[in-house]
């Protein structure tokens, strides 16, 4: 059993002083520091020893982020296809507060990308140091050549249910153009038999086609501005759609992909509940500048932005905490709604809200200890201290 003494913990709806996390597996109590030396001494009567005790010292203790939207890190892509190198993604984006994440595939071939749900699929089932792989994002190949971003023309293909039905247990989302889908009966399909969650991206839906497949089972959107049609005045396009509905939207808050005045637009459009977080990472992050690969293709990464050979973004450098701190720097937010960004939102978009996101008994114990700067210092998975600073 672990205790998590003098620190400023970030709830839901505000930041608690005073409070002491007990945790194991799960969050245990949440309770006074008065209450906590009685605690303490009881603990060491019944169980003949100490409670381990960390302590924050000042700084802010939080739920861990959940990235429900990342390629790779350290080195290393999902479509790399094996165990080993989601051990080095998770050990890596661990050390950003990372406590739980959904490896990204992208549009490749068939064989490519089933190599790559077969991997994570026999990941999912190791002892983890680092990030808990919590399923799979499957980023096309149900997309549209137009809006393919750094997604190669040639894997494109239109949306078919019998690719994704043996992996329904480990499928989280599935981003596709819902326009290529015809009477959207793929779509139909996974929400009748499955509890994926379908997200509009790399699509050149209209206005009122999003909203018709909003209607028929889209629930998110896929790094909303980037790769969708935009707000325009007379075709206000997907972009129109998402802030005229209730659906929840991801956000790369790099300030490449996005110009940071766009975030309280955005806020201020949606309900803050309703935004994601993710940092869309591809190998190149927690790296240096140079050239790496994305899908086959050659990506120069330089300046803090990863972009293919003709300028094209291919996904990012960005880490997770440090997303938070430029969202939090750039808005009108408090820091318990910039947290709950990377943590309670996009918990709920998975389902798992019951298990993950927030900071309250009988949750798991993810768990980050970070300072005024965002920069983490403990990275707590389900109770095991998998990244600890050492500053």
């Amino acid at each position: 059993m672990k205790a998590i003494i003098n620190g400023k913990l970030i709830m839901k709806d505000r930041v608690k002083h005073e409070s002491v996390i007990i945790f194991d597996k799960q969050i245990v109590k949440i309770i006074n520091t008065e209450e906590f030396l009685q605690y303490k001494k009881e603990y060491k009567e019944k169980y003949k020893e100490e409670l381990q005790v960390i302590d924050a010292k000042g700084k802010y203790v939080s739920p861990g982020f959940i990235d429900i939207h990342i390629h790779g890190s350290g080195g290393y892509d999902t479509m790399d296809g094996t165990a080993e190198v989601l051990k080095v993604i998770s050990s890596t984006i661990a050390e950003n507060g990372v406590t739980s994440y959904l490896p990204t595939t992208m549009t490749m071939k068939k064989a490519s990308i089933y190599n790559a749900l077969d991997a994570i699929r026999e990941a999912m089932k190791l002892e983890n140091q680092g990030a808990k792989i919590l399923g799979v994002h499957m980023e096309g190949p149900f997309i549209n050549e137009k809006y393919k971003g750094a997604q190669k023309a040639d894997n494109i293909i239109s949306p078919d249910y019998d690719i994704i039905k043996d992996y329904l247990d480990i499928i989280k989302i599935i981003t596709l153009a819902p326009e290529k889908d015809k009477d959207h009966s793929f779509i139909k399909k996974v929400k009748c038999n499955s509890e994926i969650t379908l997200s509009i991206g790399h699509s050149d839906a209209s206005y009122e086609e999003t909203l018709k497949a909003i209607e028929d089972g889209i629930t998110h959107a896929t790094h909303t501005f980037n790769a969708m049609t935009p707000l325009n005045h007379r075709k206000p396009g997907i972009v129109g759609a998402i802030f005229s509905s209730d659906i929840t939207c991801e956000l790369i808050a790099d300030m490449i992909h996005i110009h940071p005045a766009i975030f309280n637009i955005l806020i201020n459009a949606k309900r803050k509940d309703k935004i994601v977080l993710i940092t869309d990472s591809m190998r190149a992050g927690c790296m240096k500048s140079g050239t790496y690969d994305l899908g086959g293709q050659k990506v120069i990464v330089e300046n803090g932005a990863a972009r293919l050979q003709d300028g094209t973004l291919a996904g990012s450098v960005l880490t997770l905490n440090k997303g938070v701190k430029n969202m939090l720097s750039n808005s009108n937010l408090e820091i318990y709604e910039a947290v709950a960004m990377a943590s309670n939102v996009p918990a709920k978009v998975i389902n798992i809200e019951d298990r993950k996101g927030s900071l309250e008994v009988g949750l798991d114990a993810d768990i980050v200890i970070f300072d005024e700067n965002i920069d983490i210092f403990f990275t707590i998975v389900e109770g095991r201290i998998v990244f600890q600073t050492q500053k």
